[in-house]
């Protein structure tokens, strides 16, 4: 990750380079005063960059602000690229802690790198068919629509992380129409490695109720050992232990592990 020295070590060097004429540019950095958005790269590498015919890119921009106003909206990064016509470019715009800090995510779509991270609601959608590797941020509930529509943005996932505490607002309503045929039941076919240990139990109960997502049978998962008695129910719970039964590995951080325990994931191998 390049927290700091954008202009001081990043641009110099792509200068130097300034007969490339393909660059494909990948930044994960803080930032003083503003994002990086299309002004900014026009300003600073493509016009610097006379021969460059191929430009793609994925950037990941973050600010910390104190009390500004007039702050950017997703439409006013994104239209900072109408300049670029020949790429298909995404922004994603997110705002925190009451506006105190923010991020935002620009990219050449179709997306080439093997991990997207900090996905919130206001993910866009697309298909990410190279991605293996993706994690849930947000300080909103993720409800059960956004896992469908994450699982059909990214078909072969393979490591799953969920860093949410605020509980589902939908739950009751999803609980009241379990046999409804409406409500699809999520599957990542290809997932080999879930974490929901920064999750409210919301989350830990919807990937372990087996009537809300079918979990495949390599699965290894990272849950607290406390979280995971409470959810299924000091492991006598029915609806989870379906998906418990499937898990290859789990890891709870006990020493000790009594055999009801073990029974409960007779096929895992526990730590």
């Amino acid at each position: 990750m390049i927290t700091s020295g954008y202009d001081k070590f990043i641009l110099p060097l792509l200068y130097r380079m300034s007969n490339l004429e393909k660059l494909d540019l990948n930044l994960n950095l803080c930032v003083e005063k503003t994002f990086i958005d299309g002004n900014n790269l026009k300003k600073n590498i493509i016009d610097h960059m006379p021969r460059l015919d191929k430009f793609t890119f994925n950037i990941d921009s973050s600010v910390f602000f104190h009390n500004q106003i007039d702050l950017p909206s997703n439409d006013d990064i994104q239209n900072t690229f109408n300049a670029f016509e020949n790429n298909h470019i995404i922004s994603s715009l997110e705002y925190f802690q009451g506006g105190q800090s923010a991020r935002c995510l620009i990219y050449t779509y179709p997306y080439k790198l093997k991990h997207y991270h900090r996905i919130t609601n206001n993910f866009s959608g697309g298909l990410f068919e190279c991605v293996r590797e993706i994690s849930l941020f947000d300080q909103r509930p993720f409800e059960h629509e956004f896992f469908l529509r994450i699982q059909k943005s990214f078909p072969f996932v393979k490591k799953l992380t969920v860093h949410n505490f605020k509980p589902q607002n939908n739950k009751s309503c999803t609980e009241s129409n379990k046999d409804n045929q409406d409500l699809s039941i999520i599957e990542y076919s290809h997932l080999t490695n879930l974490s929901l240990n920064k999750a409210h139990d919301d989350y830990l109960e919807l990937f372990l109720d087996h009537t809300k997502v079918c979990l495949p049978n390599n699965v290894h998962l990272n849950l607290d050992y406390t979280e995971m008695k409470r959810v299924t129910h000091s492991f006598t719970r029915n609806t989870t232990r379906i998906n418990c039964a499937k898990l290859k590995s789990i890891c709870l951080g006990i020493d000790r592990i009594s055999k009801y325990v073990r029974d409960y994931f007779p096929h895992a191998e526990i730590c």
